[in-house]
């Protein structure tokens, strides 16, 4: 009965969000039979849902107008801020989002107001998302789930994880919390057998359950977990790592730099503390030089020696172009 009632609400989903179905697309979409469909398009008419059937080759399903749907109280500047929030969580890191956004923004257009209805239907319609390519990186959404339940629960989790370098191990934590940015989540747990806090990418974790027991949660490793993970992002993975001080204040800063980049630290109102990683110093050297702006090295004194390196080589490059140009303009 559960597994039945989960396709039904599947398949108004679907119906709600598409203005017409083949009955061989939507089984194809459910995994089950074109007969099997017909029945459920009876189970959600007695419902009273109108879904409507036109015959033949070319016919299909539709959901037709009239179901019973109370109105959603928001006011314009929520609709607006909820439409816009779901037509971009595509990029968010999420195995599938889009689709799910797609279906969840055709719901909310179907019970609001006519007036607001239109606003966000012309911000559905009207808008078309510079998207970054998908990332063989996305999580799961169905992991997410897990993880936030363990977290709520108090439920000690088991997985398989893989870190940056391929290297496969078991854990077995007591999640905290779930941290995310713009294109990652993390998990933050106390790792049992480390006992230690760790922090782990969603997407590199398989769960393996059964999970459990229930424990008495911890402290927090930090008052700001968003700045404890930036800061294990930007430095921990790295075999090279800096502090730098930067020549403007830390929310300047934040715009040029995002929380995978580095972990910002505010010194006065005109500079701040950068603190980075990269696989080797030249790396950081070409990271610290295109962020274009004002810097001086507090560590390590190593980057120092190589920010010198390439002034001199930058130079003498420099003259040489120079002496060709001034050549061939008869100088």
């Amino acid at each position: 009965m559960l597994e039945t009632s989960a396709r039904l609400l599947r398949l108004l989903s679907l119906l709600q969000a598409h203005r017409e179905w083949t009955g061989a697309d939507l089984a194809e979409r459910l995994g089950v039979t074109p007969r099997t469909v017909r029945r459920d398009v009876e189970r959600l008419r007695e419902l009273g849902y109108p879904v409507n059937a036109t015959p033949g080759t070319g016919g299909g399903y539709q959901l037709g107008a009239g179901a019973e749907l109370p109105p959603l109280l928001l006011d314009d500047d929520e609709a607006v801020a909820v439409a816009v929030g779901l037509r971009t969580a595509a990029g968010n890191g999420v195995e599938g989002i889009g689709e799910a956004s797609a279906r969840a923004l055709a719901k909310l257009e179907q019970v609001l107001p006519g007036r607001l209805r239109r606003r966000v239907s012309a911000i559905d319609e009207f808008t078309v998302p510079m998207l970054r390519a998908p990332e063989r990186s996305a999580v799961d959404p169905s992991v997410l789930a897990e993880l936030a339940a363990a977290c709520r629960d108090g439920e000690r989790l088991r997985f398989a994880y893989r870190d940056h370098e391929g290297s496969a191990s078991r854990r077995v934590v007591e999640p905290h919390r779930l941290v995310c940015t713009e294109r990652r989540w993390y998990l933050v747990a106390w790792d049992v057998e480390r006992d230690d806090w760790r922090t782990f990418r969603a997407d590199r974790i398989e769960p393996r359950p059964p999970h459990g027991p229930r424990f008495t949660p911890r402290p927090a490793p930090a008052e700001d977990l968003a700045a404890y993970v930036s800061r294990g992002v930007a430095q921990a993975a790295y075999a090279a790592r800096a502090v730098l001080r930067l020549g403007m204040p830390a929310e300047d800063a934040a715009r040029l730099i995002g929380p995978g980049e580095g972990a910002l630290e505010p010194v006065d109102d005109k500079s701040c503390l950068l603190r980075t990683g990269a696989v080797g110093l030249d790396v950081l050297v070409i990271h610290v030089m295109l962020l274009g702006c004002e810097f001086e090295v507090v560590e390590p004194p190593e980057l120092t020696d190589r920010i010198r390196a390439a002034r001199d080589l930058l130079g003498r490059a420099v003259d040489r172009s120079g002496g060709t140009a001034g050549a061939e303009n008869g100088q």
